[in-house]
C-alpha cells in the first residue's frame, strides 16, 4: 500500500500497467482512495509484486516499470576482476561519461536513454554491484554519508522538489561535481555542480556502494 502526495492540479489517469520493450504487464494496479484538501490530494495505490512505482514529480506522472523485464546488463563491459577499488570506480566513471549527452526517457534503464535512477543502476550494475532501481529504494540501501564524507563513485539523492521525499540520484565524480541523467534543460545525461546553482540546497545524502578492500 503506498500513499502518494500530487499538486491539485494533477489530473489521475488510469495507469494499471507497465510498459517493457515487447508489450505490457498487467500489474493489477488499482486506486482505492483518494482524499483531498486545500492544496493537494493524497491517492492511496495498490499494486503486485511484478510492477514497481516511479515518480517524476518534476512533471507529476506516476510511471509504473516491471520488475521482471528490467534489462540484464552484467554481460556489457565486461573485463576481469580489477581488485583494487580505484580501478573499479574509474571504470564505473568511465562508463558514466560515455553516456554524456544520451537523452532522459522516463521508466528506461539504458543503454541509450535513462531516467536518472535508471542511469545510477544501469552504471552499477554494467559493473556487478546490485542496486535498487528507483531513487528512493536506493537512498536506503546503504549508510548516509554527508556532503563532508563523499567521495568519488559514491551515489547522491537529491529532493529537487522540497517535498521531504527523495525524487532524484545521480554519481558523484569529485571536485564538487556529479554526473546524472536530468530531466531539466539538459534533459539528458550531463554534469553538474553540487556546491552551487540548483542543486546546492536540493542534496540530502549519499551513501557508498563499492567500498574499499581495506574497510
Amino acid at each position: 500500500m503506498k500513499s502518494i502526495l500530487f499538486p491539485l492540479s494533477f489530473t489521475v489517469g488510469s495507469l494499471l500497467y507497465a510498459q517493457t520493450d515487447t508489450g505490457s504487464i498487467d500489474c493489477n494496479m488499482h486506486i482505492d482512495m483518494v482524499k483531498n484538501d486545500a492544496a493537494q490530494f493524497t491517492l492511496t495505490l495498490t499494486h503486485n509484486e511484478k510492477c514497481e512505482i516511479m515518480m517524476d514529480h518534476n512533471r507529476s506522472k506516476i510511471v509504473l516499470i516491471s520488475k521482471e523485464h528490467i534489462p540484464d546488463l552484467s554481460h556489457q563491459n565486461k573485463e576481469p576482476n580489477v581488485g583494487t577499488t580505484e580501478r573499479k570506480i574509474d571504470k564505473l566513471i568511465s562508463l558514466a561519461k560515455s553516456k554524456l549527452g544520451y537523452s532522459y526517457m522516463p521508466a528506461k534503464a539504458g543503454p541509450d536513454h535513462f531516467d536518472c535512477s535508471g542511469f545510477v543502476y544501469y552504471l552499477f550494475k554494467t559493473n556487478d554491484v546490485s542496486i535498487p532501481r528507483t531513487s528512493l529504494n536506493q537512498s536506503k540501501s546503504g549508510k548516509k554519508l554527508t556532503r563532508e564524507e563523499l567521495q568519488k563513485g559514491d551515489i547522491l539523492f537529491f529532493d529537487t522538489a522540497h517535498r521531504d521525499h527523495v525524487n532524484h540520484s545521480g554519481v558523484y565524480l569529485g571536485n564538487g561535481k556529479f554526473i546524472h541523467s536530468s530531466s531539466g534543460k539538459a534533459y539528458g545525461v550531463t554534469v553538474s555542480e553540487l556546491d552551487k546553482g540548483f542543486y546546492l540546497d536540493k542534496f540530502r545524502w549519499g551513501i557508498r556502494k563499492i567500498e574499499s578492500e581495506l574497510e
